[in-house]
């Protein structure tokens, strides 16, 4: 059982392959862990509910992400240290505040993926969803095992990412979605629900999900100003994966919801495709569904793991702790079947106060800490739509504390 990080050469430098391989396996986990079983329920849930209106609500979630993961790339990348180190020397303390409420957040929610994994199999090959769980944690645990584990997680994570990529884009034609009615209603919607808008946001950027990009990459390596251009260019590709993913995603189910189909089975999402392209479309839907499930088990346990371990932490330790990460989470799921619904919703309140927190040690540090930075001048135009993404992950925040209140009352 050996590193889940590729080993660095002479100069903290990387052989090209292997630079550019780190630099996608970062892009991809970034994408793939925004991109979960629960944002694919979210995506059918509430297109159904708005129709071509939920456009807006997508747009929204993307410029809200281009301007924090510009910011959060930017920053752990120049700087070469994680989140919780960053947080532990603006404030001591602080980081393993942040890192406690991250990896039991993603602890709970890797309960989640593990469903949707097993869901996945369940709809491709019929099995049951508890044993469908349990086989793709064992695929996961596999990887993390494997002698060169950094190596295969980017592989698996872009091998599976441009699967989902595909897959969704094929539906998405086949559907045949208004596409002139989901252009409009992106700049100009029929409807806004800024509640449906919360709860995009909070599932796509918060908690684990914001840093599992940038961690990856300063683990494979890739760290320093003077990377910053290859940094920089990694997070905006990153981000348009994620961007087109969640459009394909809206457009397949869309397609269907214009043309009159009511979803109305337990699972509207397989519903959906199945309306689009018949059995094989469902079939598709639970490699999707799979897809999305397996890189979101891998991208929590590698994030919440990288969050209560440090540099020096050793490859060993660092391996057997994102193994038992992942075997509690399958653990639980194995035995209720499902994630608590109470736990999920506090999970996810909590990520809606997590954002806020873990960004505004960000954006100081690229405010007020230079010498964290090794001196580089940060960009006063990313400083300002970071502040600007911050001002509304404290509204984020102020409406995830409403939904903690309302657990406890």
């Amino acid at each position: 059982m050996v590193s889940t990080v590729p080993p660095v050469h002479e100069k903290g430098r990387k052989p090209r392959s292997q630079h550019r391989g780190a630099l996608l396996g970062a892009m991809f986990l970034m994408a793939t862990s925004a991109v979960g079983p629960g944002f694919i329920v979210q995506t059918t849930t509430f297109t159904v509910q708005l129709g071509a209106a939920f456009a807006f609500a997508i747009l929204v979630s993307i410029l809200v992400d281009i301007a924090i993961q510009l910011n959060v790339w930017r920053v752990i990348g120049v700087s070469g240290k994680r989140a919780q180190e960053l947080a532990n020397t603006v404030l001591p303390g602080a980081g393993w505040f942040l890192a406690a409420l991250i990896f039991l957040g993603g602890l709970v929610f890797n309960v989640g993926n593990t469903g949707g994994a097993g869901l996945g199999l369940n709809v491709l090959l019929g099995i049951d969803p508890r044993l469908g769980g349990i086989l793709s944690a064992a695929v996961a645990i596999a990887i993390f095992l494997s002698k060169r584990a950094g190596l295969a997680l980017d592989k698996i994570v872009v091998v599976l990412g441009a699967l989902m990529l595909l897959l969704i884009g094929y539906v998405a034609i086949v559907s045949q979605p208004p596409l002139g009615d989901a252009i409009k209603n992106a700049v100009i919607p029929d409807n806004i629900d800024f509640l449906i808008i919360t709860t995009l946001i909070g599932g796509t950027i918060g908690g684990y999900i914001t840093y599992a990009g940038a961690h990856r990459m300063i683990d494979g390596g890739i760290s320093g100003k003077e990377n910053v251009r290859e940094i920089t260019r990694s997070s905006i590709l990153g981000i348009i994966i994620t961007g087109v993913i969640r459009v394909l995603l809206f457009l397949a189910i869309l397609g269907v919801v214009a043309g009159g189909v009511a979803l109305t089975s337990d699972n509207i999402a397989a519903e959906a495709f199945q309306s689009a392209a018949g059995d094989l479309g469902f079939r598709l839907f639970g490699v999707i569904l799979w897809a999305a499930s397996i890189t979101s088990v891998i991208g929590a346990a590698y994030t919440s793991v990288s969050f209560i371990t440090t540099a020096k932490t050793s490859p060993r330790v660092r391996s057997i702790a994102t193994c038992a990460f992942i075997a509690v989470s399958t653990l639980v799921f194995g035995l209720i079947g499902q994630a608590p619904a109470t736990l999920l919703i506090m999970a996810g309140a909590v990520n809606g106060l997590i954002l806020p927190v873990g960004f505004a040690v960000i954006m100081w540090v690229a405010w007020r800490r230079r010498d964290l930075l090794g001196g580089y001048v940060y960009p006063k135009w990313l400083l300002i739509i970071g502040v600007l993404a911050w001002l509304l992950t404290l509204f984020l925040g102020y409406q995830s504390l409403g939904g903690l209140v309302k657990l406890w009352v």
